[in-house]
């Protein structure tokens, strides 16, 4: 009878590689039996380690399944700036708005680094594929909102031109000199714009929410397919929605 292979992965790396397991289950539930299979460790390791996990509150225990716990997402919800939650609340009207004005994907994000972070997103009737998700990350500099962010973040710009720009599509740009020229573009009109630089087929516009000293604290987006919608001419649309929220933005601060 042949021996089972040895598992020498740490108690930590065993446990993280549960957590990975659950995907896009993690609110649904999962057995027992199908997170070992994906996290590759027998039933009896995976059912120790869920039970340290769920005694410290990372996982909840829903029948005989288990799901990602409420102190994981207070632990991930820390990751981010705190003024977050509060830019999103303020701008989910104006975000509204720019959904009702296109009926298409729609999206309220912020630097997070190199990145831009997720804040909010309205599915349009239509939706795109796309690798947007509330919370998620992606480079800046291959999407609409992560390029007008960093055309008013020289630090940050200064960091992705450092970087390696690895490229997500075929459209991506990875050439500094060319992504500085854009950068500046965007600076003088105050609107960005993505050709299928992050997804093939997925093209997007975007403008800058500008708070005190003229630096972006948000970005608006709206997405749709390749051709399905004329994205430059939804450009003034966008500015004027960019100026109105952050006069809310700067009127809200005043009350505060």
């Amino acid at each position: 009878m042949s021996t089972p292979k040895r598992d020498d992965r740490a108690a930590v790396d065993k446990a993280v590689s549960l957590l990975l397991s659950f995907g896009d289950q993690a609110g649904a539930g999962i057995g027992v039996s199908e997170l070992a299979r994906r996290a590759r460790m027998s039933k009896s390791t995976a059912f120790r380690l869920l039970g340290v996990l769920e005694r410290n509150g990372v996982v909840e225990k829903v029948g005989p399944k288990y799901r990602l716990g409420e102190r994981l997402h207070e632990l991930g919800s820390r990751v981010y700036v705190p003024d977050h939650a509060r830019i999103r609340d303020a701008l989910i009207p104006f975000l509204t708005d720019l959904y009702e004005l296109t009926h298409e994907t729609v999206h309220l994000a912020a630097l997070h680094g190199t990145d831009v972070v997720y804040l909010a997103k309205l599915h349009g009737h239509r939706p795109a594929r796309s690798p947007s998700r509330i919370g998620g990350r992606v480079p800046a500099y291959c999407t609409a909102v992560g390029k007008v962010l960093l055309a008013y973040d020289h630090e940050a710009l200064e960091q992705v031109l450092r970087a390696d720009l690895r490229p997500l599509t075929t459209n991506t740009v990875t050439d500094p000199e060319r992504l500085v020229r854009e950068i500046a573009g965007i600076r003088r009109e105050g609107v960005a714009f993505d050709h299928e630089e992050s997804t093939p087929g997925l093209s997007c516009v975007a403008v800058p929410v500008l708070g005190p000293g003229g630096r972006a604290v948000a970005a608006m987006s709206v997405a749709a397919l390749t051709g399905r919608l004329d994205i430059r001419a939804q450009a003034p649309a966008l500015r004027r929605m960019s100026a109105a929220a952050a006069g809310h933005l700067m009127r809200a601060r005043r009350a505060a």
